[in-house]
């Protein structure tokens, strides 16, 4: 069985950050594992509070997984602040960490700001470099690049800047363009996009940390990069498409949606 870790913060609502990593791990048939870098109390209408883990003790989580079982891939989202972004570089450099999928997550679909401003060239500086891929949306983009980002030729070029802090590739997620939904792959100086139709779903809570866990466990099953990021999207919208509605605002995915536990009687058998 192939193994994926995942480093977020923990959404208590279970639509986003370490809960869909798992969800989406899980029903990709790979066994999940979790270092936990927050706690934040969320919801479908927002972020109320977040309480940050011990980067020293983020630090000892990783040390028990790399000695133990070793992931095959790693997807890294909410790190919020310099320490923990150092800590987690020192263990994927230390134990050569493969194939790693980085989701900067900086701010959150409900427009809150997840990662202190001073963390931000901490991330660019030791964790861009140890990315297979790194998938920032259009907000985090604008973010990374510094200028605004709102059509699929300003996304070529913020990919080209963003590229330049050294990650193998870079996927701007376009689902809150205008005109489309298209998302960009850049890698080693070549474009290749990737057609979307626009879901009409309000609820798109964790869209972006289960694109992530879903490209690492592509990579993990040894799927190239580009293959992994089209699997990916291809379960996400699935997801989407399900249409499943819980909470007041923007809810979660339904991340189960391929199991039926109709197809063999209630309950599994």
């Amino acid at each position: 069985m192939k193994k994926v870790l995942t480093i977020a913060g923990s959404d208590c609502s279970g639509g986003a950050g370490i809960q869909a990593d798992i969800k989406t791990i899980t029903v990709h048939k790979m066994y999940a594992m979790s270092v936990i870098t927050a706690l934040t109390a969320q919801n479908t209408t927002g972020v109320y509070g977040i309480q940050e883990c011990d980067a020293e003790f983020v630090g000892k989580q990783m040390d028990c997984i790399f000695t133990d079982i070793r992931p095959d891939a790693v997807k890294i989202g909410m790190v919020s602040n310099e320490k923990i972004i150092r800590e987690i570089a020192g263990r994927l450099k230390k134990y050569r960490a493969q194939d790693v999928v980085l989701d900067p997550v900086m701010i959150s679909t409900s427009g809150s700001r997840l990662i202190s401003k001073d963390a931000s060239e901490a991330l660019k500086e030791e964790l861009f470099p140890l990315a297979a891929v790194v998938t920032p949306n259009l907000m985090e983009a604008e973010a990374l690049c510094g200028f605004s980002v709102g059509s699929p030729k300003d996304m070529e070029r913020a990919a080209e800047k963003i590229a330049q802090y050294g990650p193998g590739a870079v996927l701007i997620k376009g689902g809150h363009l205008k005109d489309g939904a298209d998302d960009l792959l850049y890698e080693k100086g070549r474009c290749t996009w990737f057609s979307s139709k626009r879901i009409e779903n309000p609820n798109t809570h964790g869209t972006g940390c289960t694109l992530s866990s879903a490209i690492a466990c592509s990579l993990a099953a040894g799927y190239p990069l580009e293959r992994s990021v089209k699997n990916a999207k291809n379960y996400l919208t699935g997801a989407l498409e399900d249409g499943l509605d819980l909470g007041k605002g923007s809810g979660p995915l339904n991340h189960m949606y391929r199991l039926s536990p109709f197809a063999n009687g209630y309950p599994f058998r």
